[in-house]
C-alpha cells in the first residue's frame, strides 16, 4: 500500500509518499486551517500515487481525530473530516508520537521533540502513548516556555541548552526509559547531546506515518 505521510508543524507542513525519493514541504502559519492544509497537500502531491494517508498533528489526538485546536495553527481542525477531504482513509497521530514511532527500536523509549514547541511521547513494548507535557508547570512557566523555539530566540542558545539538559534529566528520572530520543527541527542547535540520549531525525515522522499502516500491532497501538 502506498501511503502519503504528512508531518504538520508550526512552521512547515512536510509530506512524503511511499517510494518517493524526496520530501516536499510548504510554509504553515498561525492562520493555517485544516481545509487549507488539505488543499495545499493535495496540490503538492498531485503527481504522487497513494491509497491511504497518515497525519502527524501538533496537538492531542483522540480516536484518530484532533481533540483540541492546535496552539500554533489556525482554527477548524476539531471535527474536520480528513478522510472525506482527501478521498482516502486517514490515520492521525500526535506529531511527536508519529516521529517517536518512526525512531522506535524496542523496550521503553522516551521521545522529546524540540520544534516550535515541545513534543513528548512514550513507547513501551511497541505501544505508543502520546503525552501533552509541554504546557505543564515548570519553574516559573511551562516546559515549552523554557525549551520551545521562543525560549531559544529570547533567552539565547546557552540558557536554552542548559534547560534542555535539565528537562531531559527530569523526565528521564520520572519515566525511567531504556532509550531517550531527541528529535525536532532544533536538535541541530543543541551542539552536544545530553548523556545517554540519541538523536532522532525529522524523517522519522514519515517512517512513523508509514508504520501506522504496516501492521496490526502498530495500528492498534496508535489508536
Amino acid at each position: 500500500m502506498n501511503v502519503l505521510s504528512i508531518d504538520v508543524g508550526g512552521t512547515h507542513v512536510k509530506i512524503l509518499a511511499t517510494g518517493q525519493p524526496e520530501r516536499r514541504e510548504f510554509a504553515s502559519s498561525p492562520k493555517l486551517t485544516a481545509q487549507q492544509m488539505v488543499a495545499a497537500v493535495k496540490k503538492l502531491a498531485a503527481d504522487w500515487s497513494y491509497e491511504a494517508v497518515a497525519i502527524g498533528f501538533p496537538g492531542p489526538v483522540l480516536h484518530g481525530m484532533p481533540a483540541a485546536e492546535p496552539h500554533n495553527l489556525g482554527k477548524g481542525w476539531v471535527g474536520f473530516d480528513f478522510a472525506a477531504a482527501f478521498g482516502r482513509p486517514v490515520k492521525m497521530l500526535n506529531d511527536a508520537a508519529m516521529q517517536a514511532l518512526g525512531s522506535y527500536r524496542g523496550g521503553k523509549m522516551l521521545f522529546l521533540g524540540l520544534g516550535t514547541g515541545l513534543g513528548t511521547a512514550l513507547i513501551v513494548d511497541s505501544v505508543v502513548e502520546p503525552m501533552e507535557l509541554a504546557h505543564l508547570p515548570y519553574k516559573k512557566a511551562t516546559y515549552e516556555d523554557y525549551v520551545g523555539v521562543r525560549a531559544l530566540e529570547c533567552r539565547g542558545k546557552r540558557k536554552w541548552r542548559k534547560d534542555v539538559a535539565a528537562v531531559v534529566a527530569l523526565l528521564s528520572a520520572a519515566f525511567e526509559p531504556d532509550d531517550v530520543v531527541i528529535g525536532g527541527g532544533n536538535i541541530k542547535k543543541l551542539g552536544e547531546l545530553p548523556a545517554h540520549v540519541r538523536a532522532g531525525d525529522n524523517a522519522d515522522a514519515f517512517t512513523g506515518g508509514f508504520r501506522l499502516w504496516q501492521g496490526a500491532t502498530v495500528a492498534s497501538a496508535a489508536e
